[in-house]
């Protein structure tokens, strides 16, 4: 049975959404290099219509290997209202989709990615279809009319310390940079 890993860029005021606009300048040779490894672990991607309208405009005509791994991996589109997914290696998948993935986990092969914490994700995670979760939490406070910080610019942080407590929490001491650290 294949495993579905979910890998998402979260901010630390947890956005989630349009990463593109936040976390690009976290988008360096290590991050490419950890997202390379993840593809070349999986056979195939799992994607909403929006992950797949952020991504595949994206990633065509872009050069390296992390590029490469994601314009040539297989990528099941789940959507209603695309009519088409002409990204290579896409294929548009219209029916159920707890049914769907299931029978897509249930295959032989490697593993399949999610990326991004979006509808889809939502149902695979509370259909039981999700093994693992894997959150990049950016040190950046971006704002988000419905989250706790509704007034503030987007806000870079300087990561200072961390440390993990035995129950799993991972604790993460930012300050806000060009600010004094105490």
């Amino acid at each position: 049975m294949r495993e579905i890993i979910e890998s998402t860029l979260i901010s630390l005021d947890g956005v989630v959404n349009d990463p593109g606009s936040w976390a690009l300048d976290y988008f360096d040779e290590e991050f490419q290099q950890e997202a390379f490894e993840l593809l070349r672990g999986c056979d195939a991607m799992l994607m909403g219509r929006g992950t797949y309208e952020d991504l595949s405009w994206r990633w065509p005509g872009q050069k390296g290997d992390f590029a490469d791994a994601i314009n040539g991996i297989r990528k099941y589109v789940f959507s209603s209202k695309l009519e088409r997914a002409e990204w290579n290696n896409s294929v548009l998948v219209r029916g159920d989709v707890v049914a769907e993935v299931r029978a897509l986990k249930e295959q032989e092969g490697g593993g399949l990615v999610v990326f991004g914490h979006g509808r889809l994700s939502h149902t695979l995670l509370e259909n039981g279809l999700l093994d693992r979760l894997r959150f990049a939490v950016h040190p950046v406070v971006v704002g988000n009319p419905l989250g706790p910080f509704p007034e503030n610019p987007r806000t870079p942080l300087t990561l200072v310390g961390t440390h993990a407590r035995r129950s799993g929490v991972v604790v993460l001491n930012y300050t806000v940079r060009n600010a004094p650290v105490t």
